[in-house]
């Protein structure tokens, strides 16, 4: 039998595939000096507290002050983050990491009183000062950001109560962490070779996709049979987490739950609908998709365990880390040469860390600070979903570069909401040049059917869970008690409504809710459906050289926080209170799934 092959070791990666991380700072001696005057600066910052009333001038320095704080803190994390995720078994950048956080959170303890001291002060002082001091003028809308919650600021005294009881807050979301990673026990099962196999979150999902279906009924089967042991208990964290959202959104003076979340982000409530609207109007569309699949399965009955397991088979195409290089750049060609020439300084100045050697943190991710480059980590191996990693990560560190370099850094980063739509935009664009140059009918297929579940689990799930959440918040506001049966009854038929007549009403999807951790991210998971319908719609309109729209994509790209999100989103092309950008994706996913029933019965033939 031959050795499994082992993965390399950091210091033998060549280094053009390694990441440059000098350009932070030339060597760990550097960082200790930074990480050294800001924990020096950091004993000054008192002095600043309590200036705010003294007149403009302190205003402002104030302000400057805890953005260079925190300017200086991102650089110092960022670096101690990424050298520890390139090899988390070297206990050196372990050390340098905990430092670092420590760091942040000492960092965020010393100006915790700016924004509490700022809405103390009655607006009419604020705008004079403004009116006093032309210097004031860039932070105009950082500083409305902050007084936009004042109608929501309670006491002083109050808001320590409440501040004093963020734990108590989070005891049930705690608790349902607690009990489903580390307490839950799950069987041991049997895989297609008779091999036992522990059942564990992880495995799960890998079990979810293996193509033995009795492989896959077991495990369903087994670990919803955990679940239903605690379905009790589950509906109980679950519940107490949904009062606590429902009582702090009362007494801060929310209408709703939802109001409060979303007004973080100054999200109105009318996009959440729409989007569950739009959706539901659109249910056919998975319908037929659920459909096709029960047809290439060959199966009398589908069953939920059946929805992951792959239809086409495994991927015909397969691409080096080079080659996915070329089809990127020849992908993003319609992004015009403003964007590719910051996709090819990525490619050509190290932002990317690509091989997986030992130790390395593993998926894929974007990350960096205001003063350094859009760092990629990645851990390639040759396949087409690799490509299209490398593509959604590229969107968002094109995002930030584009950000970083036109806005002030009061306005340098962006929201959760605005995150995922550069990413994936990118992934449409992957899409749609892979189906203009590939002819090989089962490489399309495969390409259409990547895309079609990716809008599945996107769009359509995600939005499924939008609305039980809605559910469970406007139920428990109404006073109707949450228990495992009414929960499990309403989501099964969520479930049923969702993916229609061909799939069989298997009574362990009614637990499904007692496992997802985002039921308590507090009206979080709508927009990763937004975002990839606003994705999809920018696409179109830059693929179709409609007038301005890549101006105005680009736009959005270097907008950061400069505005809401909302008419960030409206200048690069997408008012996402209204349908058409959904109506938009939902006419693409139909085209798609046109084409791809077409090409399975050409395959057929």
């Amino acid at each position: 039998m031959s050795e499994a092959k082992q993965l390399p070791e950091r210091s033998s990666l060549p280094i053009e595939k390694t990441w440059d991380l000098t350009k932070i700072f030339k060597d760990d001696q550097a960082f200790d000096e930074a990480f050294q005057g800001l924990a020096n600066e950091l004993k000054e910052v008192e002095q600043f507290k309590g200036t705010l009333d003294k007149g403009s001038d302190a205003f402002l320095g104030s302000i400057e002050m805890l953005l260079a704080i925190y300017r200086k803190v991102e650089v110092i994390y960022v670096y101690a983050h990424l050298k520890n995720d390139q090899d988390t078994t070297n206990t050196t950048y372990q050390a340098i990491y905990a430092r670092a956080s420590s760091l942040l959170a000492q960092a965020s303890e010393a100006v915790a009183w700016f924004e509490p001291e700022v809405l103390s002060l009655n607006d009419e002082k604020i705008w004079r000062y403004f009116d006093e001091n032309p210097k004031l003028e860039i932070y105009r809308h950082f500083v409305e950001n902050i007084l936009s919650d004042r109608p929501h600021i309670l006491s002083a005294d109050q808001e320590a109560l409440l501040a004093g009881a963020g734990e108590i807050f989070e005891a049930s979301s705690n608790t349902f962490s607690i009990l489903n990673n580390a307490d839950l026990k799950f069987p041991i099962i049997e895989n297609e070779n008779g091999e036992k196999i522990q059942l564990t979150h992880g495995v799960y999902g890998q079990l979810m996709e293996n193509t033995h279906r009795s492989v896959r009924e077991e495990a369903f089967k087994a670990l919803y049979s955990v679940y239903e042991q605690f379905k009790n208990t589950f509906a109980q964290t679950l519940s107490s987490h949904v009062k606590a959202h429902n009582y702090k959104a009362k007494i801060r003076n929310y209408s709703s739950a939802r109001e409060a979340a979303l007004s973080n982000n100054h999200i109105p409530e009318q996009v959440y609908d729409t989007l569950l609207d739009v959706v539901n109007k659109n249910l056919r569309l998975l319908h037929r998709y659920v459909s096709l699949r029960k047809q290439l399965l060959k199966v009398e009955e589908l069953h939920m365990y059946d929805m992951y397991t792959p239809i086409l088979g495994e991927a015909s195409i397969k691409y080096s880390y080079d080659e996915a290089k070329e089809k990127a750049l020849a992908a993003l060609k319609p992004m015009g040469n403003e964007y590719l020439k910051v996709v090819e300084s990525a490619f050509n100045d190290r932002w990317i860390d690509v091989v997986e050697n030992k130790g390395k943190r593993s998926g894929a991710y974007s990350s960096g600070a205001y003063d350094t480059v859009p760092y990629i980590l990645m851990n390639w191996h040759d396949s087409l979903d690799q490509l299209y990693t490398l593509v959604h990560e590229m969107g968002h560190s094109v995002h930030s570069y584009f950000t970083r370099s036109n806005q002030p850094y009061v306005y340098g980063d962006y929201s959760i909401f605005l995150a995922e739509i550069a990413s994936t935009t990118n992934e449409n664009l992957l899409t749609e040049f892979l189906l203009e140059t590939e002819t090989d009918p089962r490489i399309r297929a495969y390409v259409l059917n990547h895309y079609l579940d990716g809008f599945k689990g996107t769009i359509f799930r995600q939005t499924q869970f939008a609305e039980f959440e809605h559910f469970i918040h406007t139920e428990d506001a109404k006073g109707t008690p949450l228990t495992s049966e009414y929960l499990g009854e309403y989501y099964e038929n969520l479930n049923h409504k969702y993916y229609g007549p061909d799939v069989n009403k298997d009574p362990e999807i009614s637990l499904e809710w007692s496992r997802i951790p985002h039921f308590y991210y507090n009206y979080y998971v709508y927009q990763y459906a937004t975002g990839f319908s606003a994705a999809s719609a920018l696409a179109n309109k830059i693929l179709a050289n409609e007038p301005q729209a890549l101006e105005n994509y680009l736009t959005y790209l270097k907008s950061g926080s400069s505005d809401y999100p909302i008419e960030v989103m409206k200048k690069a092309g997408v008012d996402m209170t209204k349908p058409e950008y959904i109506e938009d994706a939902m006419t693409v996913f139909e085209a798609r799934l046109n084409e791809l029933e077409q090409l399975i019965e050409s395959i057929d033939q």
